[in-house]
């Protein structure tokens, strides 16, 4: 936990991520990750030196067609004293049923990310924090390398004109393990996914190489991302 919050600390200083008065929205999918993140974010308002407010919004894809339970959630943003909103979509009959999409997750992430862009307006604040680690910033920069042969990867902290909201990534130095230990930890609940391509994804493949070359090249993923911020890649 003091881990996770010290590196979460030193991604919001080197990139100035929050500043005093913030209102800032976690995005909480029910993963392992949006809910590390939403843990810590709301723990650090007791002692982090800029005060900001905290919310959490869940974007439901409607996978299946079906609502999905959130109320565990709820319970947990109850406990932390986290103002919770819940914004239900036909994303996933879109993407599945109408669509018949082949390759779903990018056109499914950025309707989703759309979706909660509009939602953070609606309540009426500035930020929105993700739940992006250091094994998703790899991963990406992989991707867009294998797949685009472009150099890239998202930023720590992005400005989207249109929508006049921030998106910070305040975990960008974590691992994935981080969050999961700290799940664990604390016994915080998730809600598992129901997306029919779950684990099926060119992330998941990537995920898989980077783990193989771990074997032999032990700090790979550090190295990839201090090359990252050596080579200013996306305001690294």
């Amino acid at each position: 936990m003091q881990k996770m919050m010290s590196y979460m600390r030193s991604a919001m200083e080197k990139y100035n991520m929050v500043t005093e008065g913030d209102k800032i929205a976690v995005g909480l999918s029910g993963g392992k990750d949006s809910v590390a993140l939403l843990w810590c974010l709301a723990r650090m308002r007791l002692f982090y030196p800029v005060k900001y407010e905290l919310s959490a919004i869940t974007i439901d894809p409607g996978f299946g067609g079906h609502e999905t339970d959130y109320s565990v959630l709820e319970e947990l943003c109850d406990k932390i004293e986290v103002p919770y909103h819940i914004k239900r979509t036909h994303i996933g009959e879109i993407i599945f049923d109408v669509r018949k999409e082949e390759n779903p997750c990018s056109l499914c992430a950025r309707m989703r990310r759309g979706a909660l862009h509009d939602a953070v307006k609606e309540i009426g604040y500035g930020k929105v924090a993700l739940g992006h680690h250091m094994d998703d910033a790899v991963e990406t920069f992989m991707m867009n390398l294998f797949h685009e042969a472009r150099i890239g990867c998202f930023s720590p902290v992005t400005y989207l004109s249109r929508k006049d909201i921030y998106m910070i990534r305040p975990m960008i130095f974590a691992r994935e393990s981080d969050c999961a230990r700290v799940v664990r930890k604390e016994e915080l609940p998730i809600v598992k996914s129901i997306c029919p391509a779950d684990e099926k994804t060119e992330r998941e493949r990537t995920k898989e190489l980077l783990n193989s070359l771990e074997k032999r090249y032990p700090d790979i993923r550090y190295k990839i991302l201090g090359a990252m911020q050596r080579g200013n890649i996306n305001g690294f």
